[in-house]
């Protein structure tokens, strides 16, 4: 939870009055009495010459300027402009883009009470905020549009991967690797669901594929 008394200095950026008159209590509950504008081109122009923003509250879809261009030309003009958005699409194509424009986090409007302040903390502290209720279509997108499968592992999983393509027993790889033998057959274990294989051999043949051993 978001400590009382935080000093922060908010933009929100919707245009819908209910909205902006919806997230400006949530935020004056914790002392932020944030700015406003009502559209993309708006937002550009406030933020203009304003190094004391710490967060820009950014809807998608608005009209004039959305957020995915409005977001795109504010971290153009400053790169360290911090934009939190906050949409009613859950959907892998609205974050993605909106992401790549230059945002930093992500919330659905309808989670603004329970996870507002928590996002606009972690962004204005120069983290990033994907709201759980996003996560598991953006992985799924990425997974869909992945190009190299060995991305889907972690670095960790790819040594072990390598070693039981080797050959070597999960009591070997814990030894080498300094972890117990639980912890390897959870990598094994996640291996083979992230890779959709499901045998010892499957993975040899998709190691020595993928150039891991020879």
């Amino acid at each position: 939870m978001v400590e009382t008394g935080i000093q922060l200095n908010v933009l929100v950026v919707d245009d819908n009055q209910i909205n902006r008159l919806l997230i400006s209590k949530v935020l004056n509950r914790w002392g932020i009495q944030p700015e406003f504008a009502e559209n993309g081109e708006q937002a550009v122009e406030k933020i203009e010459g304003n190094h004391n923003l710490d967060v820009v509250l950014m809807d998608v879809a608005m009209p004039e300027w959305n957020g995915i261009e409005a977001t795109r030309k504010m971290v153009a003009d400053n790169p360290r402009a911090r934009v939190l958005v906050l949409s009613m699409h859950k959907e892998a194509i609205y974050v993605r883009e909106i992401l790549r424009a230059g945002a930093r986090g992500y919330i659905l409007k309808d989670a603004v009470d329970t996870e507002l302040l928590n996002a606009v903390r972690s962004v204005a502290h120069g983290d990033g905020y994907i709201s759980p209720a996003v996560s598991g279509a953006l992985l799924n997108d990425y997974r869909q549009n992945i190009t190299d499968p060995l991305d889907l592992l972690s670095s960790r999983e790819r040594q072990v991967l390598q070693f039981i393509a080797e050959g070597q027993t999960n009591k070997e790889i814990a030894t080498r690797l300094n972890l117990s033998v639980y912890t390897v057959d959870s990598h094994r274990g996640k291996i083979m669901e992230k890779l959709n294989l499901h045998s010892t051999g499957e993975l040899v043949r998709f190691a020595v594929k993928h150039g891991l051993v020879d």
